[in-house]
């Protein structure tokens, strides 16, 4: 689908408009407003050709398609790899010229196995926007190349803050070019998170230095992704490919009118986004499309994964395929989305992309609600709490959670919140494994909705990190939502697509305030990554290697990963987690033992011994032990 070929003698366009009776290219000398140079009426053979001689670099370009007297308005094509201002018109580009130096040598950190991910979802301006940030490039793409940040205490912030907690892998919230933020008024806070797509092969333009330059987004954002790789860090990027922003405005619509969207039985765009504009994966060149895109954003900007939004809408067939293009280039690029859909898509359950048929995806993992409901309470009633809180009934959600949503014989699906009745993995891998992302209330508001007004904020903070701790010891891949390691609250707004940087914004003199808790989320995340037990990635291993024990109390898990479990240096490990408010016995197996993790202090090297037999759990809190 390489829509616009560029050479300084020439450029070459493309277009595929199989039922369109004429196209003209239009050739401007800016993104908005300015002059129109040139018409050219297009010549259909297979698709719809013409060709420019001379040097076009810098100039813009649009297709208007004609079927029978109906012209469907300007637009820079469905695959626009450069864009102007507010995305309306194409950019014709040199894209050697956009690779920072050494672009060519950027490499991939090392990545043995997706068991070995900890990811962490950001939004550009929430992380770098507020004033005691230290960042200059506040809520660009440059903020991340930026060190020495600091907030007003002296404490990092930044990429470095990052680095200092440990995560693999950030998930960037939608950094394509969306549509809801006017990029011609910067000047002017606006707020969205991007979750509203106009081109999807092109960096937003709000979060360059200069929307106005089609060079600069795209140069931008690879010197943001050559460091977080210099820094040890994967980039993995938000794609919405099931709906757009708007249909008549759509490249889509304006390229190929009524292909790419699916109809319900009357007629109408069906729903299954919420958005009215539910597209059809399942269509030949959708797919191609889709495949195209991540393969370009793999190879042009070096993106290491990819989540899908309401991936339940695409079909089994095109994400396998969209997994095999992408082993192509590298088997490490991880693959995970949103195994649901807001309504009912127009294609037969079994072939969706569900949450329910990710046994059927080669791959490619989901977000766990049964896990992160268990643990904090139901989504769709904020005043309802869950473990971590002292409401009993979810441990079987929480063992099905701590076992990465295998199949495992001691556990009652059953039993499990929205009653799966079954496992929906193969592998651990493919269950992602949190507790808050951007889409809800964060998890300090919903501990304090799910709790008496009067909680103190230290019991608050022992909720907060017994639900972590099952998180990051949890066999899937855990998944942190940006600040909950810094206490972040968003003033119990739960939808805050479109609220003001006052109510998203991280304030980092929580890191001063609150630099326990951080340290205690660094020190989690160092303890799984210095111990495979935890992270054993295969299903056979946690069925061999991790046995559940009997607890005499409601709200209390206890288990064992025994004999070494996945080669760890420790022989065996006990973890217990106690959701209720008083301190409880467990019955462990008999031996010497040291406390690695004990009210809510991490320490590899130990926290003193413990004997085997019947021991006592702090409320509200979790225990680890080994041998």
């Amino acid at each position: 689908m390489n829509e616009v070929t560029y050479t300084p003698d020439a450029t070459h366009f493309n277009l595929w408009a199989p039922t369109a009776d004429e196209v003209l290219l239009r050739i401007y000398d800016a993104g908005i407003d300015g002059n129109l140079l040139e018409t050219i009426s297009m010549t259909k053979k297979d698709d719809w050709h013409a060709s420019l001689n001379g040097n076009y670099d810098g100039k813009f370009y649009t297709f208007e398609i004609r079927i029978n007297d109906q012209w469907y308005g300007e637009t820079p094509g469905i695959f626009a790899k450069a864009v102007g201002v507010n995305g309306l018109r194409g950019a014709i580009i040199d894209l050697e010229k956009t690779n920072p130096k050494d672009w060519k040598n950027d490499q991939r950190p090392v990545l043995n196995d997706f068991s070995d991910i900890t990811i962490y979802e950001i939004h550009h301006r929430d992380f770098s926007i507020s004033p005691n940030s230290g960042i200059q490039n506040k809520g660009k793409f440059l903020s991340w190349t930026e060190h020495g940040t600091t907030n007003d205490d002296g404490l990092s912030t930044g990429i470095d803050h990052l680095k200092d907690l440990g995560i693999s892998h950030v998930h960037l919230l939608p950094s394509f070019d969306f549509a809801t933020i006017d990029e011609t008024k910067l000047d002017i806070p606006q707020f969205n998170w991007g979750y509203d797509p106009l081109n999807y092969n092109v960096p937003e333009g709000s979060y360059s230095t200069d929307p106005y330059d089609p060079y600069l987004r795209i140069s931008e954002f690879k010197k943001m992704v050559q460091n977080f790789h210099k820094n040890g860090i994967r980039v993995i990027m938000d794609m919405v490919y099931n709906h757009v922003y708007s249909i008549p405005d759509s490249p889509f619509e304006r390229t190929v009118p009524g292909y790419f969207f699916r109809k319900d039985a009357d007629g109408n765009y069906a729903n299954g986004s919420g958005c009215f504009s539910e597209t059809a994966s399942e269509k030949d060149m959708m797919r191609k499309f889709m495949i195209e895109s991540l393969v370009y954003w793999a190879k042009e900007y070096h993106i290491d994964g990819f989540r899908f939004d309401l991936m339940g809408i695409h079909d089994i067939e095109t994400m396998n395929a969209i997994r095999k293009a992408l082993d192509e280039i590298d088997p490490t690029i991880f693959l995970y989305g949103e195994g649901w859909s807001a309504e009912p898509p127009q294609l037969p359950f079994e072939d969706l992309a569900m949450k329910a048929n990710v046994s059927k995806l080669n791959g490619i993992g989901a977000f766990s609600d049964e896990f992160r409901d268990g643990l904090r309470g139901n989504w769709f009633s904020n005043n309802v709490g869950g473990f971590a809180v002292g409401v009993p009934n979810s441990e079987e959600s929480l063992k099905f959670g701590l076992v990465g949503g295998i199949e495992h014989p001691q556990i009652d699906y059953g039993k499990i919140n929205y009653d799966p009745k079954r496992s929906w993995t193969k592998n651990p891998t493919q269950f992602i494994s949190y507790v808050s992302c951007h889409d809800d209330m964060c998890l300090v508001d919903k501990l304090k909705f799910t709790t008496s007004n009067d909680t103190d904020t230290e019991q608050l903070l022992k909720y907060h990190k017994l639900c972590h701790t099952a998180i990051f010891l949890s066999q899937g891949v855990p998944f942190l939502y940006s600040g909950e390691e810094i206490f972040r609250d968003k003033k119990g707004v739960c939808n805050t697509y479109k609220s003001p940087d006052s109510i998203n914004l991280i304030n980092w003199a929580n890191k001063t305030r609150y630099f326990p808790l951080f340290n205690y989320y660094k020190n989690l995340i160092a303890l799984r990554k210095s111990h495979p037990a935890f992270r054993m990635g295969d299903a056979e291993l946690i069925r061999k290697h991790l046995n559940f024990l009997p607890v005499r109390d409601k709200n209390v898990i206890a288990y064992e990963l025994k004999n070494h479990a996945n080669g760890d240096e420790w022989g065996e490990i006990v973890v217990v987690f106690n959701g209720n408010l008083n301190e409880i016995s467990v019955e462990i197996p008999d031996g010497t033992y040291t406390a690695v993790l004990r009210d809510s202090m991490i320490r590899l090297e130990g926290l003193g011994h413990v004997q085997g037999g019947e021991i006592k759990v702090s409320g509200s809190s979790a225990l680890v032990l080994r041998k």
